[in-house]
């Protein structure tokens, strides 16, 4: 029997995933074609993005009941939020006139959909199913790493990005992940199982709306 993870991703294989790599945006990454003010938008974003989907960890680690997966989540939590330091550090303090990062109700709109929706499920429901909406943001980074790093990049940030999502330390984070998702579906019954593969598609696809909210530096229809 394939393991649960591998029909997880044959269930985003034949259209979000493509058109994630068909994306503008990280197409731009590899070729340097991307509008580094774009990438700007994104990185400033992403900081607030990554703090929520900490907070979101923080609330799977204390739905855990393993001590083990506990202590996995705690630790991601916290590495989630030194990343975001780095990000803003390392990508935002070279350029001129820096914003900073925005509050969490100043997200663009998709960013404020994508945070809410997986703060809402970690809260609201079942841990297997927070567990599964979390999951696109590890996997699909990775593979989209794996994938733009043969290709390189002229531009030394967006090379920066990829190989922070190609490396080895993401890695290891990733198949913990996907081992746990694993072992915690392996009991589970069909209507279980398929509410999972239900919150995996919809922030899979709220992560290709994430980056199409960066390329075109997405803003609320009547903000000043």
């Amino acid at each position: 029997m394939k393991p649960f993870t591998d029909l997880l991703w044959e269930s985003i294989s034949t259209d979000i995933f493509p058109g994630i790599l068909e994306h503008p945006f990280i197409s731009g990454l590899t070729s340097g074609d991307l509008d580094e003010n774009a990438f700007r938008y994104y990185v400033c974003q992403d900081s607030t993005y990554l703090e929520a989907f900490g907070r979101g960890l923080a609330i799977l680690a204390a739905k855990s009941e393993d001590s083990g997966d506990f202590m996995m989540f705690c630790e991601h939590a916290r590495t989630t939020v030194i990343v975001e330091e780095a990000l803003h550090r390392e990508f935002l303090s070279g350029w001129k006139d820096d914003p900073g990062p925005p509050d969490w109700n100043q997200m663009a709109p998709s960013g404020l959909l994508y945070t809410s929706y997986l703060l809402r499920v970690a809260y609201d429901r079942p841990f297997h199913e927070g567990l599964a909406a979390f999951l696109p943001c590890y996997w699909i980074y990775r593979r989209v790493g794996e994938y733009l790093v043969p290709k390189g990049s002229p531009n030394p940030l967006y090379q920066k990005w990829i190989d922070t999502y190609a490396g080895e330390a993401f890695g290891v984070v990733v198949r913990q992940i996907l081992d746990l998702t694993n072992r915690i579906a392996d009991p589970l019954t069909t209507l279980q199982r398929d509410r999972m593969r239900s919150h995996f598609r919809r922030t899979s696809e709220l992560e290709f709306l994430f980056w199409e909210m960066a390329y075109h530096r997405q803003k609320w229809p009547f903000s000043l």
